[in-house]
């Protein structure tokens, strides 16, 4: 076990970045697609969303759920609803209807935000979440509201109904988990976890006011908002926000705006080197570029180094418990394939399946404790049983921890992910790491298909290198032979021209599991 907790405060998120923007007062707090507001500004305007969602009869404990594209709209509804004591379901622009009905049924939501587009595909769907009011941004709404610029207008100079209800260990956030072996699940993020969290990253990123983030995430993801937009604020520094990610654009942001910060997804960082040379930028400003939310190909990892001069930071995350690992800030030890060691406050155990701790360097589940940990699923009790041993959340996720490196923590895969072929365990992580090794190959999936004599065939999916030719399956496989087991090298090994992602650029190893059962070799 490595990491040690501590009880952080109890206070309501929107409240402590309400007192930072008194604090840092004119100084540039957001400025989106050129639209620069201060913080005094910034904060002014959580407060008239406040006093429309009060008027509206939104409070402490009402769920509002929130599919709108990324904007100021967006930010300032969240804070608003958060500072009255609600609790906010961030939703992917690009749910379906179907689940967009779900999420708000389940939640039973008492209000849900979204604009006229998004209204016209789903509303057929509302009725199955009876009792949920809908309000849009750009239209009259099926429950009498008037577009927003009237609504606010209509409160202009009312009393600012901040009254901050909610303490630590009330829920701030539902964010539901993607439901590849069921439904999704709701995870409820309290208010201590999220400032907890925040605390942490500021003192192992040193995260102050000096800096400048260049935002390009979208909102409804842990990572651009719990992350990115609730650090920048809760640190005072400048975001400058992107409505969505250009890779020359992103360069030439971090230029002339001389941003200092940066967090994105391996599919990010590997779209900004191809467009590297095309743009080559001043990175004078630049203190960090940090990566997360899926894992990081060493091999991307050593180009960037060597395209940028700068050694990219990778952490480690979930939903259900913020943000949990990073490497150090010092260059120096930031190493590729790990994650790093344990933010403070947080307690980190490797697991065998028996729940006994496994010897420092095999593999085992990974548990974590800490204030960062959510406090379960919504009302799923079942689900939350399941996931909790004497306090210790059980993540899902392989890894080890290495020896003689302080504990440094290594990811392996995803529990539900392991192949066992032939009786023997088989990480995919190591296998991808081996093949991303080979000059050819940009990004490697390895997951396990049904096998009549093996139990599970051990199958590889890659895309190369931008320019490549294509490599023989055959030449890759022995690649792996002179590098790994027997039993752990791909059987077969197919290829792509982009790997199936989700939102957050995690790779859907499920579709490629359908994709390729059964099919024979190519």
């Amino acid at each position: 076990m490595i990491g040690k907790t501590r009880r952080c405060p109890e206070i309501n998120l929107a409240r402590v970045l309400a007192d930072r923007a008194k604090r840092c007062g004119d100084k540039p707090a957001v400025v989106f697609e050129g639209q620069r507001y201060t913080y005094r500004e910034f904060d002014a305007s959580v407060g008239r969303y406040a006093a429309l969602l009060r008027k509206m009869g939104i409070k402490k404990g009402d769920r509002v759920a929130l599919q709108l594209p990324k904007g100021m709209e967006f930010i300032f509804f969240h804070l608003a609803a958060l500072s009255l004591g609600a609790v906010t379901l961030p939703l992917n622009t690009a749910y379906a209807p179907e689940e967009i009905a779900y999420f708000l049924f389940d939640s039973e939501s008492s209000l849900f935000i979204t604009d006229r587009q998004r209204f016209a595909r789903v509303h057929k769907e509302l009725a199955k979440a009876a009792g949920t009011r809908t309000y849009l941004l750009d239209d009259a709404s099926p429950d009498g509201f008037g577009p927003l610029a009237k609504e606010l207008a209509g409160v202009e100079g009312a009393q600012d109904p901040r009254d901050y209800p909610a303490r630590g260990d009330d829920i701030a956030m539902i964010c539901y988990t993607s439901g590849t072996t069921g439904k999704p699940k709701g995870a409820m993020i309290t208010h201590r976890n999220l400032v907890c969290n925040l605390l942490a990253l500021q003192e192992v990123w040193r995260w102050t006011e000096r800096d400048v983030l260049l935002h390009v995430l979208p909102l409804f993801h842990v990572h651009g908002l719990a992350v990115a937009l609730h650090g920048g604020l809760c640190a005072g520094s400048t975001i400058i926000m992107h409505a969505r990610f250009d890779p020359e654009r992103a360069w030439a942001a971090i230029e002339k705006e001389k941003c200092t910060m940066f967090m994105a997804v391996p599919t990010i960082y590997h779209r900004l080197l191809n467009a590297w040379e095309a743009v080559k930028p001043d990175l004078r400003s630049m203190r960090v570029f940090i990566s997360g939310s899926a894992p990081l190909p060493e091999n991307l990892f050593a180009q960037f180094e060597d395209a940028t001069g700068f050694r990219l930071l990778e952490r480690y995350g979930m939903t259900e418990a913020q943000m949990i690992a990073s490497n150090p800030f010092d260059p120096a030890r930031r190493i590729p394939i790990s994650v790093g060691y344990p933010l403070p406050g947080v307690q980190i155990r490797v697991v065998s399946p028996s729940g006994q701790d496994v010897p420092p360097g095999e593999v085992g589940e990974v548990w974590v404790k800490g204030d960062n940990v959510f406090s379960g699923y919504w009302r799923n009790p079942e689900k939350t049983r399941e996931s909790f041993v004497e306090g210790w959340f059980r993540t899902g996720d392989l890894g080890r921890q290495d020896p003689a490196d302080q504990l440094r923590l290594y990811l392996v895969g995803r529990a539900k992910e392991l192949i066992i072929s032939g009786g023997y365990n088989v990480y995919p992580r190591e296998v991808e790491s081996v093949l991303e090794q080979h000059r050819a190959v940009r990004e490697a999936a390895v997951f396990g298909v049904p096998d009549e004599d093996l139990g599970e065939k051990v199958t590889a999916v890659v895309t190369l290198q931008k320019g490549a030719p294509e490599v023989p399956s055959g030449e890759l496989i022995s690649f792996c032979r002179q590098r790994l087991a027997g039993y752990k090298c791909p059987k077969e090994i197919f290829h792509l021209e982009e790997l199936p992602r989700n939102a957050m650029g995690k790779i859907q190893k499920d579709m490629l599991q359908k994709m390729f059962s059964g099919a024979g070799s190519q």
